[in-house]
Formats: C-alpha cells, sequence, structure tokens
C-alpha cells in the first residue's frame, strides 16, 4: 500500500485550500457567532465537486477516490469545521447509502441534486434513547395504503433545515430488533414531517443540528432506500464511512490548530525572544506535528482499504479514534501555547477547543469506536 500522495492528491489539497482561504477564512468566525451557515456555499462548493467527492462521474460525483475525499474535508475543516461536517454528511452519511442502495430513480431524484450542491442530505439514527444503542431505536413505520407511516423522532441530525433529503431509519417489525429496521427517504416538507428547533451547541455552531418529528409521515413504497428489513445493515455500512469523514474532520480541526500556534510561537516574544525557542513550546509543537501526521495516515490508509473494497471497519474506528482524541489534544494545547490570547474569541484556537471536542462523540463515540476494534480483534474468541 502506498500511502504517498499522488500529484492528483497534491492538487486537490491546494485547490480546497485556495477555496478554504478565499471564502472560508472571512466568514468562519461570523459562521461560529451567528449559528448561520451560507446556504450559497453549497452550490459554490458543488461547482467544484466537493459535495460528491467519490461519486462515480455517472451519477453526478467527481470521480475522485476516498483518499481525495478526506483531503477536502481536512482541509475545509482546518478553516471551518462547520463547513467540513456539513459537507461530509453530504458526502458520506446521506449520498454514500443513496448511491449505493438506491435504485436509478432515487439517483435521479434525490442523489444527484445533492451531489451538484443543489440540495443538501442528512441522515437520521439517533434517537432520545437510541444514541450508540441503535437497537433500541422507537421510530416506527407500518405499512398503510401505498406505501408507509412513520411515527417518532429523531435526534441530533446534523444538516438538518438546511437539507432537503433525510434518509430515515424506523423500525418496521418490532419482533425482529435489529433485523427490523429499514430506511427510508423523507423530503423536506412532507405532511407531519417536523424539524424543531436547532441545539445552541458548544462547537461547529454553524452546522445545524435539530430533532426531527414524525406524526403519521405518509412515505411512498419507492422511498424505500434497499430492501425492507436491512436498515441496520445499511445504517452500520454508512457509518464506517462516515467515521473516515468525521476523522479527516478532526484532522483538519487539529491542522488549523497546530499551524495557528507554530506562527504563534513565532511571532510572541516574552523575556526578548519568541516563545517558540522554549524547549516546552518545542515539545508541544513536535508533539502536535506528529500525532497529526499519524492521524493523516491511519485515515488515508482506512480511505485506501475502502476504495479497493476490503474490509476497513477496524481500520475506519482506529482511524476515528485516533484522529478525534488527537483534535480534543491538541487543541487543548494550542490553548495553553497561545495563553491568556487562546482563551479569547480573537484567536481562532479558542474555537478549534470548541470544535474539536463532538469528534469524540459523533459518528460513535471513543467508547464505540474501541468496542468495534475489539470486536475485530476478538472474533471467535
Amino acid at each position: 500500500m502506498d500511502l504517498r500522495p499522488s500529484a492528483e492528491h497534491d492538487l486537490i489539497r491546494q485547490t480546497v485550500r485556495e477555496f478554504a482561504e478565499r471564502r472560508l477564512r472571512p466568514l468562519a468566525k461570523q459562521i461560529d457567532e451567528t449559528h448561520h451557515w451560507p446556504a450559497e456555499l453549497a452550490g459554490e462548493m458543488g461547482d467544484l465537486g466537493l459535495m460528491g467527492m467519490n461519486f462515480p462521474t455517472e451519477l453526478g460525483g467527481a470521480g475522485a477516490d476516498m483518499v481525495s475525499y478526506c483531503i477536502a474535508i481536512e482541509e475545509l475543516s482546518r478553516v471551518c469545521a462547520s463547513t467540513g461536517v456539513i459537507c461530509s454528511v453530504n458526502n458520506s452519511l446521506s449520498g454514500w447509502p443513496l448511491a449505493t442502495y438506491g435504485n436509478a430513480d432515487q439517483h435521479e431524484r434525490y442523489l444527484r441534486p445533492m451531489l451538484a450542491g443543489k440540495k443538501l442530505g442528512a441522515y437520521g439514527l439517533t434517537e432520545p434513547n437510541a444514541g450508540s444503542d441503535v437497537v433500541s431505536m422507537q421510530t416506527t413505520a407500518t405499512k398503510s395504503g401505498k406505501g408507509w407511516t412513520l411515527n417518532g423522532q429523531k435526534l441530533f441530525i446534523t444538516n438538518a433545515g438546511l437539507a432537503e433529503t433525510y434518509v430515515v431509519f424506523a423500525q418496521t417489525d418490532k419482533t425482529a430488533a435489529h433485523k427490523g429496521q429499514t430506511a427510508f427517504l423523507l423530503e423536506k416538507g412532507m405532511s407531519g414531517f417536523g424539524i424543531g428547533k436547532p441545539e445552541d451547541k458548544l462547537g461547529i455552531r454553524g452546522a445545524p443540528c435539530c430533532p426531527l418529528f414524525f406524526e403519521n409521515v405518509e412515505v411512498p413504497a419507492e422511498n424505500v432506500l434497499g430492501p425492507v428489513g436491512d436498515g441496520f445493515k445499511v445504517a452500520m455500512k454508512t457509518l464506517d464511512g462516515g467515521r473516515l469523514g468525521i476523522a479527516s474532520q478532526a484532522l483538519g480541526i487539529a491542522v488549523g490548530a497546530y499551524e495557528a500556534s507554530l506562527a504563534y510561537a513565532q511571532e510572541r516574544k516574552q523575556f526578548g525572544k519568541p516563545i517558540g525557542s522554549n524547549q516546552a513550546i518545542q515539545w508541544k509543537l513536535a508533539d502536535m506535528a506528529t500525532r497529526i501526521e499519524a492521524s493523516r495516515l491511519l485515515i488515508h490508509k482506512a480511505a485506501q482499504l475502502k476504495d479497493l473494497k476490503a474490509p476497513y471497519s477496524k481500520e475506519a474506528a482506529m482511524a476515528k479514534v485516533f484522529a478525534s482524541e488527537t483534535a480534543m489534544w491538541a487543541a487543548t494545547e494550542a490553548v495553553q501555547i497561545h495563553g491568556g490570547n487562546g482563551y479569547t474569541k480573537d484567536y481562532p484556537v479558542e474555537r478549534a477547543f470548541r470544535d474539536a471536542k463532538i469528534t469524540e462523540i459523533y459518528e460513535g463515540t471513543s467508547e464505540i469506536q474501541r468496542m468495534v476494534i475489539a470486536n475485530n480483534l476478538l472474533k471467535g474468541v
């Protein structure tokens, strides 16, 4: 396995970094403070191919590999973590299951507009009493007329409100536990489909996160995604890829915090010399750079395995837990390097500190990642 970046990968990094610096850098602080993400950015990112990175061109995607996608999410998140996760959800959590389990009609109606950035997608799995424990899902779908009737609610749904298309999971056979779950495609505006007030979050405040409510929502039979009863399989397979997106988001947050710290250590003077001349600061920067590089290698290895259609669940979990914990640690060290300035909103490391924490929680907590890794290591035991 060759983990060296190709010329194409370098070009993608350069292109996305230029976009992030030109369009996101001037807006990042405002996006955080106002809890508002400018919707026109979706179209601009769609024009660059960022909303459908590793999807076939015949489906309207950019035709890039998974490593390219991870690079793109890293570079967006390096400047604005809210933009990184909005793009990641559209690609990994809603786009991937649609492309993989959807039919030609569903691709045309829902996937193409998402990959072009004309519409956004969201993924509805988590519930008030079913977070890590997906088997305890309470949202139900019962056969009715020409389709299904959904009732229940979802919680912490990223892109809710902004999104037009929702991949929603419901229990279609309560007696079959996880084997009785099914995925559905819902559209914003369907009768009985409500979107609640956005959560007032610690970080990634520009990415809306809302509850969803379903009260006798009539979903036509043609909006079932994949086979009835395969919802758990669809959800788990989707999360493997989603973890690479969040790992890349975490990596981007860590890189942004590191780069800001490296610059600050050379500019800030105490006792007549730059603070970067102090070994205590040098060691922090050295450790940050090392953990960032290790995170990137783990992510790109898992991404290559996915491209090869090889098993990658363990590697994705390793990448996600290591990169997310690196992001939280690096952001904490970045605030420390900046001293009192790092505790103010005048410097981006304060935002990085708040943004990093969620990467240890969503797409499976660090504890769940370790369970996934251990289960893979102990197969047959």
